[in-house]
């Protein structure tokens, strides 16, 4: 092995059954290590519990500010107050990251991001890691207390030594390196893992247009790695028609890591592939 560590992650779990199903039946096969689920999601009880009986997925909470989909909405866990700007003018999550910036009071976050997590633990998961939705608990208005609630609940959560390694920055526009580098800051002074990149799925990618998901990894040299890619089992009247413009993307994904051709990759690459446990389990350790 070389020093190289790769997560292979699954985001969005909880989203819809199919995604659920791609996270467990991967995570079983050894095609992914880890997965965060976001629990304001319709689906998200079940693999809530699917986790709670099965420790050995690593499952963390994708801490969830937006609703980007046209139709398929969701509100937040907690009730938050008139006037808190979570929500738009039908009580529903916003749909772009810049509304959030805009509009949401960092009190009115972090109370929502408490209950999404103590929602997530009183299924008994053994929550791994803390992550964000579209980049948003990145966004310097919450960022701190991104950071400050993973070192309260003694959960690692998802940075990046620089926001430009961070893949889904794209919802960030305008953050510069230097008002970033104050929370990389405070996660290494708790001691958090720091990751050197973030690879995203690509979104943009047309039918028909065959990813190559070894290449991508292959070609990254950096030492901590955290694959943001987001597999959906198919099924009609699921992510079909949630994404109709770009479902695609998301079962391509599961079907190529389905694939054996993929699990052969893994076992070859000169990278170790782990998961969220060991590296919050590390920290943890580190602390006491």
């Amino acid at each position: 092995m070389g020093s190289q560590r790769v997560v292979v992650h699954v985001d969005d779990v909880g989203m819809c059954h199919g995604a659920n199903v791609a996270f467990a039946e991967l995570s079983r096969s050894g095609a992914v290590s880890a997965g965060s689920v976001m629990v304001p999601c319709p689906w998200s009880s079940e693999v809530l519990e699917w986790a709670a009986a099965e420790p050995s997925l690593d499952l963390g909470v994708h801490l969830t500010l937006n609703a980007e989909q046209e139709h398929y909405r969701w509100a937040p866990v907690s009730s938050p107050p008139a006037g808190a700007g979570l929500v738009d003018d039908r009580g529903l999550m916003w749909r772009r990251v810049a509304q959030v910036r805009e509009h949401a009071h960092p009190d009115a976050v972090e109370e929502e991001w408490r209950a999404q997590i103590d929602r997530a633990l009183s299924f008994g998961v053994d929550v791994t890691h803390l992550d964000a939705h579209m980049g948003s608990s990145l966004a310097p208005e919450f960022c701190s207390r991104y950071v400050a609630l993973g070192v309260e609940y003694d959960i690692p959560v998802l940075i990046t030594s620089k926001l430009a390694a961070y893949g889904p920055n794209k919802h960030l526009a305008g953050v510069s390196e230097e008002v970033f580098a104050e929370f990389v800051t405070a996660a290494r002074a708790a001691g958090m893992p720091v990751f050197d990149r973030v690879l995203e799925t690509d979104f943009g990618r047309a039918p028909g247009v065959e990813p190559d998901y070894p290449s991508m990894l292959s070609q990254t040299t950096d030492d901590l790695v955290y694959c943001a890619f987001h597999p959906c089992r198919p099924g009609p009247g699921e992510i079909e028609v949630i994404e109709a413009d770009q479902h695609h993307v998301r079962t391509d994904e599961y079907r190529i890591f389905s694939d054996s051709g993929w699990l052969g990759f893994l076992a070859d690459s000169p990278a170790e592939i782990i998961g969220m446990r060991e590296l919050r389990d590390g920290w943890r350790a580190s602390r006491s």
